[in-house]
């Protein structure tokens, strides 16, 4: 039998190996992944109606796809959304922050000293 011809084929295992962790992932896990992102999404971002529901859904799918596709393994799969969701999450508690009125944080900081102005 002619051994050959498995050997470039192994040579090629890290792209292999790529495509090898994704047949262990189960649609099921992408779906409650691209659930979990439309959860944040809608959060985060205006949308109005079914049709601005339905674009989230867009949104949710294509980013899931984009990491999915371009991740080396689950991990680093997992890693990606999870730093994207993070980093979302975080952009908004510093937007709601910084839309704070400037003098209302002045007025929290030294309720103890009302005779100081």
């Amino acid at each position: 039998m002619d051994n050959s011809n498995w050997r470039p084929a192994q040579a090629e295992a890290p792209t292999m190996d790529a495509g090898d962790w994704r047949s262990h992932l189960q649609s099921d896990s992408r779906q409650r992944i691209v659930n979990k992102i439309m959860d944040t999404l809608r959060k985060h971002l205006p949308f109005s109606g079914q049709e601005g529901l339905h674009e989230l859904k867009k949104i949710a799918v294509r980013f899931e796809e984009k990491i999915y596709t371009a991740a080396t393994s689950q991990s680093d799969y997992l890693r990606k959304i999870s730093l994207k969701m993070l980093t979302m999450e975080t952009k908004s508690q510093n937007t709601i922050a910084n839309s704070l009125p400037s003098n209302s944080a002045g007025n929290g900081k030294n309720p103890s000293d009302p005779g100081i102005e």
